[in-house]
């Protein structure tokens, strides 16, 4: 055993206690390097992006005819250390009358046949970080409690890929830029930090321990001064970059909220590398030149570690998200050309993913708490940033500038416009998911949608996919059949999980068989979790209720609800293995099937409202309190912050 020297392990110990050093840097920057968490890798030590010298082979544009090259040697480790972790999931399901640690056990070898799985989390705001939350840390077998009976911890070591988008985009990004984190490390926060510390705004700014502001207009004032770097580079900047990062103070615990930070820097942590976690993914849809409307058949973009692109037929091509700020044209980089590094800021790309910036204020204008004056104010402002189309992510230069000329919409724009990712209505970050390259069998869709007018899903973002696979940019993905949504509440599908894609014969037309849909939506357990995807302000006690309702909404109750709701989903989980191999299904999981597949049957009578009722016992200081609609109880708190901006500019 090899042991540190005394004085290194002083350095360390003094870096782990104090995350932030004197400036406020270097000792986050050592424990970074020792925990192998994302990093703040731009080259310009700030938001900026900066010109870089292009390595020996220069990047290029690929088509999307298979997984790039580092996705597919990832994967190879990846595969295989799911394995046990599954075996240990499936062991604890306790599936009596199916040896399924053995069957994967037996098969550990051959990745045809060891299932394949994925988890997406949906966009929703707060309640859908929050809820999200609860369903990871009902799988992450780190959590205490969370491989107990009842329990689905371990689904989450044994998953491949984890997306997010919008609010499930900002989950995500927290878990990943915080070393992969558990959501129990990241609800109680760490030292001097204002991780997930939801009772101040964004638009206030986090309380002034441990970071040096003292208040909201300094905070914002250093926003404008980071997103201000990024124009004086040569870049345009709009609402999207003052709003990821402001996101990132909450989300990132290093000092600004990480400025520096890159979502490529994902790809060289060590427990991404060594292929310990699964690859995280967010989503975000292209808005077309001389439009307004995000429709369905728009183009939908994907980040992940190695890439940006999309597999739809009309881009068809990825770009290396560490080079996205490099002048590309027809797919590569000019001889006379540079490289620049910095511009995947995380903070850009979940904010990207998120724009919903001026709908979140522009809904709450009205508000009479706001003084006239305020209001004013900011009507001028989002007047100005409308003008400019500036309410959207400009990614310029468009990394897939005259790529693809027949097809894509955007190849003779120098600027590429993306849009939060549910605006297409695909509200659960399916579509990087169900493409047959990456070969998933079972999909755990977590909806946070809010679909009705009490803020709850009903099946729009699954119908919205489905009715996506049937049009020409689906590119041949299929998807299973979804009903409409007044079906979902009247059958009460979304109360409860629900399988969908269990009989493989309504593909029979398909080029390929799609992954298995667990939908997992968002319900009443122990707490009111609707609340509203505008309020930006939560109490400790109330975000972490909220996350134990999402809790309760993966285990239903852990097991409350039904005592075989762990064994059925290892059924979910080993359904289409089981078919490949011709095994035939236990009794239990025919059981499971027969309770959670949705069979075919619909009742489009119209839906006057939706009120559903607690299913467990409300959790003590819920009081209904938590229940909130209309205009958010944090919105005065945020409009002043917002006017702070408006000055800082």
């Amino acid at each position: 055993m090899h042991f540190l020297p005394l004085p290194l392990l002083s350095l360390i110990s003094a870096a782990l206690a104090s995350p932030t050093g004197s400036d406020g840097y270097n000792a986050v920057e050592v424990r970074d390097v020792l925990t192998g968490r994302a990093s703040p890798d731009a080259p310009s030590g700030g938001y900026a992006p900066a010109t870089v010298n292009c390595p020996q082979q220069r990047p290029t544009v690929r088509g999307a005819t298979a997984l790039s090259q580092s996705e597919q040697n990832w994967l190879r480790t990846r595969r295989s250390k799911t394995v046990d972790p599954m075996v240990q999931f499936l062991k604890n399901a306790n599936l009596s009358d199916f040896d399924a640690a053995g069957y994967v056990t037996s098969h550990s070898s051959n990745f045809s046949v060891v299932p394949n799985i994925g988890i997406a989390v949906s966009g929703g705001g707060y309640r859908a970080l929050m809820n999200g939350a609860g369903f990871i840390a009902a799988a992450d077998s780190r959590v205490p409690g969370s491989t107990d009976k009842g329990g689905i911890g371990g689904l989450l070591q044994s998953s491949t890929y984890l997306a997010g988008l919008s609010g499930g985009g900002w989950l995500v990004s927290s878990i990943y830029g915080n070393n992969f984190s558990t959501v129990e490390q990241l609800r109680d926060g760490f030292q001097d930090s204002a991780v997930w510390q939801f009772s101040n705004t964004i638009f206030e700014g986090p309380k002034s321990r441990g970071i040096s502001i003292v208040n909201t207009v300094e905070y914002w004032d250093d926003v404008m001064d980071q997103v201000n770097d990024k124009r004086n580079a040569g870049y345009d900047v709009s609402i999207t970059d003052y709003w990821g990062r402001a996101l990132s103070y909450q989300l990132i615990n290093a000092p600004n909220g990480g400025p520096a930070y890159t979502f490529s820097s994902i790809a060289d942590t060590p427990n991404f590398v060594s292929a310990d976690t699964p690859m995280p993914i967010l989503v975000s849809d292209e808005r077309r030149p001389g439009t307004t409307v995000v429709s369905i058949n728009s183009t939908v973009y994907e980040f992940n570690p190695f890439e940006f692109g999309s597999y739809d037929p009309t881009v068809f091509g990825f770009a290396p998200i560490e080079y996205v700020g490099s002048n590309f044209s027809a797919g590569s980089i000019p001889d006379n050309g540079h490289c620049v590094r910095g511009f995947d800021s995380m903070s850009f790309v979940l904010g990207t993913s998120s724009s919903l910036f001026n709908a979140f204020i522009l809904q709450n204008l009205s508000s009479p708490s706001i003084p006239t004056v305020v209001t004013d104010a900011l009507k001028e402002l989002l007047t100005d940033i409308g003008n400019d189309n500036d309410d959207i992510a400009p990614w310029n230069p468009n990394p897939f500038f005259h790529y693809n000329n027949d097809t894509n919409p955007s190849a003779a724009d120098e600027q590429l416009t993306l849009v939060d990712g549910g605006m297409d209505l695909q509200n659960i970050p399916l579509h990087p998911l169900i493409q047959p390259v990456r070969g998933l069998d079972v999909i755990f869709a977590v909806d946070s949608s809010a679909d009705t007018t009490t803020n709850f899903p009903n099946g729009t973002a699954l119908r919205a996919t489905y009715d996506r696979s049937k049009t020409d940019i689906a590119n041949g993905t299929a998807f299973p059949a979804v009903p409409d949504a007044e079906t979902f509440v009247n059958l009460g599908l979304n109360q409860r999980p629900t399988f969908f894609g269990c009989n493989t014969s309504e593909f029979s037309g398909a080029s390929h068989i799609p992954p298995l849909i667990v939908y997992v939506p968002n319900a009443p357990y122990t707490t009111h979790s609707n609340v509203s995807t505008y309020d930006p302000e939560y109490s400790d006690a109330e975000r972490n209720s909220i996350i134990k309702n999402g809790f309760n909404v993966a285990t239903m109750g852990n097991g409350t609800v039904d005592s075989e709701w762990t064994a059925c989903v290892a059924c979910a989980v080993l359904s289409r293995s089981l078919e490949r191999t011709g095994t035939q299904q236990s009794p239990t999981c025919q059981r499971c099937f027969s309770r959670y597949c949705w069979n075919g049957t619909t009742d489009s009578t119209p839906v006057s409202s939706y009120e559903p009722t607690p299913i467990l016992q409300l959790d003590a200081q819920d009081n209904g309190a938590i229940m909130r609609s209309g205009a958010a109880t944090g919105l005065v708190y945020g409009v002043v912050g917002l006017v702070a901006l408006t000055l800082a500019i």
